[in-house]
């Protein structure tokens, strides 16, 4: 694909993504990484092929090249092999059937334990230990996890992150053996995709891409007219929770995300993050 192809398709992802125009210089350098990027699609079907252990070692090298706050290097990446704890996993999860099925199956690990261990190890004190530990090391988590997803689509692969194993934060830390300080952030499914997959739509960049100054204009205008434009290419195939709510005429994002959050989760989240070490104050 030349690079005047690749302008061309970074300009149908946008537009399809956050249903506006934009201008790319068919001239400039990238053009193929940048596609790679805007066209993004998740994965959660894939065929019968194997990720290789080499590929997955590779990959995970790649993750963990990404920027790392002060570099203290807080991203721990678990490759999850046994089929025993994968099924466990899975069980926990059954609305989510590729969490069972992906070829390879990841846990994205934030890992403040190894600093203060430095610290000991060279007789400094550690006056650290509040909330802003957690923050970097889950902030790095993440970051490891999207570079690794990067990487893992420029390869050919798809995947798809599970940030719902949090839900059972305490099961999948025991059963991952994680210690004090160790905690898992998301899962994440990779395997070589059986489809083209789907772009997601995203809000418009008029209420998330700021200039200057924080500046989101008409919220529910601007909440309203996303409904619309996923409605056209993203309608949902089901309500959640019919039987609390009723059943929507005009059921979109809005209404979806409203009616998830409804509902408590997570609620014990920080009693467990707690529980692993971590001070929150």
């Amino acid at each position: 694909m030349n690079d005047r192809d690749n302008a061309v398709l970074i300009q149908n992802a946008l537009h399809e993504r956050f249903g506006d125009t934009f201008a790319v210089d068919p001239e400039m350098d990238g053009l193929a990484s940048l596609a790679n990027l805007a066209g993004r699609k998740v994965h959660r079907n894939y065929d019968g092929r194997l990720v290789s252990d080499d590929l997955l070692r590779l990959l995970c090298a790649c993750a963990l090249s990404a920027p790392s706050k002060s570099d203290l290097q807080q991203a721990d990446i678990l490759i999850l092999l046994d089929p025993q704890k994968r099924k466990v996993i899975a069980d926990l999860i059954p609305e989510m059937p590729w969490v069972g099925t992906a070829p390879a199956f990841l846990v994205f690990l934030a890992n403040a334990r190894r600093v203060p261990a430095i610290a000991q190890h060279r007789g400094k004190p550690f006056p650290n230990d509040h909330l802003d530990l957690f923050f970097n090391a889950t902030v790095d988590a993440a970051i490891a996890l999207s570079t690794f997803v990067r990487a893992a689509e420029t390869a050919g692969l798809g995947c798809c992150p599970i940030s719902v194993i949090r839900d059972h934060a305490a099961t999948i830390s025991d059963l991952l053996a994680l210690p004090d300080r160790v905690i898992p952030v998301a899962g994440l499914c990779v395997g070589w995709p059986a489809g083209e997959g789907l772009i997601s739509p995203r809000l418009s960049l008029e209420l998330t891409l700021h200039e200057d100054r924080y500046d989101e204009g008409d919220l529910t205008a601007h909440i309203d007219a996303f409904d619309r434009r996923r409605a056209q290419t993203r309608p949902y195939a089901s309500q959640r929770e019919v039987g609390r709510w009723g059943e929507a005429a005009d059921y979109g994002w809005s209404e979806d995300k409203a009616r998830q959050y409804a509902t408590p989760q997570r609620a014990d989240f920080g009693a467990f993050v707690r529980s692993k070490g971590f001070r929150l104050d």
